[in-house]
Formats: C-alpha cells, sequence, structure tokens
C-alpha cells in the first residue's frame, strides 16, 4: 500500500533531501511537509516539488494545535525532523529549545497519536548520550546530555518512549550523527567554516579542534532514516552512522585543503561550555536492516565543497536573509575570538 507520509521540518537540511529521497525511492508515496519556516528553513529547498501532484506543503509551528488536525489529515505515517538545534544559541536561548525539543515533539506525538497513524519515526541525535573517552554507545546506554540542546532532544527521545509505552503508538527513534552536504545553513561546522573560508574571514575553533566526531553524509542518513521507517521495529531506537571518527581541526584542514586556502585563518578560541569531546555510536543495529553508507567522508565533503562553490550566490542569499541569526552567531564568535586560547 503506497504511503502518504507526514515530514514535520521538511523544509529544513535534512528535511529537504529526505522528500527527495523518498520521491526517488518510493515515486508513488505522497509526501505532505509541515514547516514553521524559521531561519533556517526555506521553501527553496522544495522548489522542485512544487507542483507535483505528490507533494502538499503546511506552513505552520508544531506548537500551533489548531494546524495539526489538518496536517495529519489523511497521513499514514509520520517522520519528525522539527527542532531547534543549535548548541551555540541554546546556550544562550535554552527555553526555546524546551519548547520546541520537547513540547513540540509531545504536540506532535499526540496529535499521531489522535491521527492514528501506522508509524511515527523521531529523529533525534547522537548527542543524547553525552560524550565517551573509549568505545561505541549502543542504543540501550543511559542519557547524560551535557548541553542545553542535546538535553531537550533526550527530554523528546523519552516522550517518545513513553507514548509508545503507555498509549501504544508505534514510535521508531532514530539518532544520527553529525549530517553534512548541500544547502545545510551555515551555522555548523562544515559550512560555518567554508563560508567564512569564501569570505576571507578567521575560522574559529573551540579550544584545540580534537573533539572527535562522526559524520555521515546527508543522502546516506536519508536512506537510514526510509529503511527504519519501513524495517524497524516499532518502540526501538537506531544509531545511525558510518564508525569513521574525525577530529574537528581535521575536518577544518581538510575543507581548507580542498578549497585551495591556507591554514593561516585558523583560530583556536577558548571552548563552548559543557562541549563534548567524543561522540561514537554501534551501528551495528540499523545495519541489520540491510542499511549501509554509501558515501565515504572525504566524497561526501568534496561533494558539499564542490556544490557551496557552485552555490556562492544561495549562501549570500541566506545570510543575508538571515540578518537577526547571523548577528547572533556574529556577536557569539566575536565574543570566543576575544578569548583566543
Amino acid at each position: 500500500m503506497s504511503k502518504r507520509l507526514l515530514i514535520t521540518g521538511g523544509a529544513g537540511f535534512i528535511g529537504g533531501h529526505l522528500v527527495r529521497h523518498i520521491f526517488r525511492a518510493h515515486p508513488d508515496y505522497k509526501v505532505r511537509v509541515l514547516d514553521a519556516l524559521t531561519y533556517a528553513g526555506s521553501r527553496e529547498n522544495l522548489a522542485e516539488f512544487e507542483g507535483d501532484p505528490r507533494f502538499e506543503f503546511v506552513h505552520a509551528n508544531i506548537l500551533d494545535i489548531d494546524r495539526h488536525r489538518d496536517a495529519f489529515d489523511g497521513m499514514t505515517d509520520v517522520i519528525h525532523l522539527a527542532a531547534e538545534t543549535h548548541n551555540d544559541r541554546a546556550i544562550l536561548e535554552c527555553g526555546g529549545f524546551v519548547i520546541a525539543d520537547v513540547l513540540g515533539t509531545q504536540r506532535m506525538l499526540q496529535a499521531a497519536l489522535e491521527a492514528k497513524v501506522e508509524r511515527f519515526v523521531h529523529v533525534s541525535t547522537c548527542e543524547v548520550y553525552g560524550s565517551i573517552e573509549k568505545g561505541q554507545f549502543k542504543e540501550e546506554d543511559a542519557f547524560h546530555p551535557n548541553q542545553p540542546y542535546s538535553a531537550s532532544k533526550a527530554g523528546g527521545d523519552l516522550i517518545a518512549r513513553a507514548y509508545h509505552r503507555t498509549h501504544g503508538l508505534p514510535i521508531l527513534i532514530v539518532r544520527p550523527v553529525n549530517n553534512l552536504g548541500p544547502n545545510q545553513f551555515p551555522e555548523k561546522l562544515i559550512p560555518l567554516m567554508i563560508s567564512r573560508a569564501l569570505a576571507d574571514e578567521p575560522l574559529p575553533i573551540y579550544g584545540d579542534g580534537k573533539q572527535i566526531r562522526e559524520w555521515i553524509y546527508v543522502e546516506d542518513c536519508c536512506a537510514a532514516i526510509d529503511t527504519v521507517l519501513h524495517k524497524g521495529i516499532p518502540g526501538e531506537a537506531y544509531n545511525i552512522g558510518d564508525e569513521i571518527e574525525r577530529d574537528n581541526l581535521t575536518v577544518v584542514q581538510t575543507l581548507l585543503a580542498m578549497l585551495g586556502k591556507p591554514e593561516g585563518k585558523i583560530e583556536f578560541v577558548k571552548d563552548r561550555p559543557g562541549h563534548d569531546h567524543r561522540y561514537a555510536l554501534d551501528v551495528t543495529k540499523v545495519r541489520s536492516l540491510g542499511w549501509k553508507a554509501k558515501v565515504g567522508f572525504e566524497e561526501a565533503l568534496q561533494r558539499t565543497v564542490d556544490w557551496y562553490l557552485a552555490n556562492r550566490e544561495w549562501l549570500e542569499t541566506i545570510q543575508s536573509r538571515s540578518a537577526q541569526h547571523r548577528e547572533f552567531l556574529k556577536k557569539w564568535y566575536d565574543d570566543r575570538m576575544a578569548q583566543t586560547s
């Protein structure tokens, strides 16, 4: 049976790629996107689907109860991506993150329960586990979030689990590592460093830059989410990653080499409060469903760099349109730069 899929936050970075993946993998599906179009979401990420009878867009906030019934009407499944996700901003504006990532998730879960959807995929983050010095986190490991953003996402995870256990809502949780790829809003490490390098601006790196992360190409992440939607067991969580680690400094040095830019603009600044040192996930469980990442890190980074080089006008437009957020970022990083380590 053809699915009718609601994707919240579908105008964002991962959301736009997910809509594209769904239509490529399942051309008979219908997709409805619900998005508030905040600074990081854009109809441009969905422009290619405008006019497609399989696609529908609903401009609404996940907190807007009056719009939920319309958004969920006729939907068989939900992928919940809508969230506040910026670590730096969460440190200064924690309340908004709790409202969006906990209360907003609860509102979506309740609406899904009332609509009797068949499956609800809650997109979380690897950061809910906290930092790990050795080994890898498994899905059943306890949460130890160290920052306001990761704590708010952990709250959303727990609410989702409770709706499954209490109400029988068919919940599936995915916890991806860091995503990279085209048209990501320039606040996260890779697009931020690319945009600053292209503008010949200083590249602020927290602490010594040795914080270790795993990365996954956004198309691989979307394929994993799709796999969990169709093959995952309700009530279960699934880590998503490639088990290949890179420290932040190495990532920045690699992309500078790809851009043909010198490393002299790198400046080490005071570390972010509560900054986790290392994330690492065991992804045996999602691989058991038949999924495997296809794009290695270097290829993914090169594809990303090439896209930004070919779309500098997009980068300038998205930055100018988000003046308030740009001012926040400037103040935050200027403050960090004033505290060089």
